[in-house]
């Protein structure tokens, strides 16, 4: 019968605990038994089984002193303007047409903005979606009371490129969040309607963003201090202008 102590990582106990020593704990001169010491026990009399932790296998040595490094190719704030003309018949209910313009409201989502970010040679081009809730009061046409109210959510585009010398397409853009710096509105510019005739039966909101624009590019760097991109062709100009379509938002 197999010792049930025993597994393939050796006995729990000596032999001498299971009687085959001359410390058994079944003494041939006493019908008494002696206490077995338990390996791994928390006792102080437990034995010493002295377990050794299996040897650890080291990662290979690096074989070169050269690191990889983001290096900044340039950094600036820029502004970027998120706009758009609404027509009085976006708004819920619809605004009359010859409406009187009392008051806009315009409360941004920055936390929904969405942004579609790329390179070409020496610009960053930037283009996305800032969501908002519009409230406008208004008087009907020829009447000062009452005042009345529409509501409009939304999102306006915004677009910006700006100039980068020496970034190229392969290159990453660090961009932290937009912070709005101002919020106008302008009602009476003039609309296209659906007959095709111009009105002024609208409203024009802008909304002006700030944020700063990092361009970086991975280099390596040697012990020295000596530097070499890690594509020297990244910057070579093609004969085909880039086209990018940009996924939706």
């Amino acid at each position: 019968m197999n010792n049930p102590m025993h597994s393939n990582w050796g006995s729990a106990c000596s032999d001498s605990d299971w009687g085959f020593g001359n410390d058994s704990r079944f003494d041939r001169h006493s019908k008494f038994k002696k206490p077995c010491k338990v390996c791994k026990s928390h006792d102080e009399s437990a034995c010493n089984c002295n377990f050794k932790a299996a040897a650890r296998q080291l990662a290979a040595p690096l074989n070169s002193d050269c690191v990889l490094v983001n290096s900044v190719v340039g950094s600036k704030s820029v502004q970027k303007v998120a706009e758009a003309t609404l027509p009085f018949t976006a708004f819920t209910p619809a605004i009359p047409a010859g409406s009187t313009i009392v008051s806009v409201a315009v409360v941004p989502n920055l936390a929904g903005v969405t942004r579609n970010t790329t390179i070409i040679r020496d610009k960053v081009v930037n283009i996305g979606l800032i969501p908002v809730a519009i409230t406008v009061t208004y008087t009907a046409p020829g009447t000062t009371t009452p005042v009345l109210t529409a509501t409009l959510s939304t999102s306006l585009p915004f677009q910006e490129h700006t100039d980068f010398p020496g970034a190229c397409p392969e290159d990453m853009v660090v961009e932290p969040p937009l912070v709005v710096e101002g919020i106008f509105a302008q009602p009476g510019v003039p609309v296209i309607g659906t007959t095709g005739l111009v009105s002024t039966n609208a409203i024009l909101v802008k909304i002006v963003l700030r944020t700063t624009i990092t361009v970086t590019r991975q280099v390596i760097v040697d012990s020295h201090g000596g530097i070499c991109d890690v594509n020297e062709r990244r910057c070579e100009t093609t004969t085909t202008p880039t086209t990018n379509t940009l996924p939706a938002p």
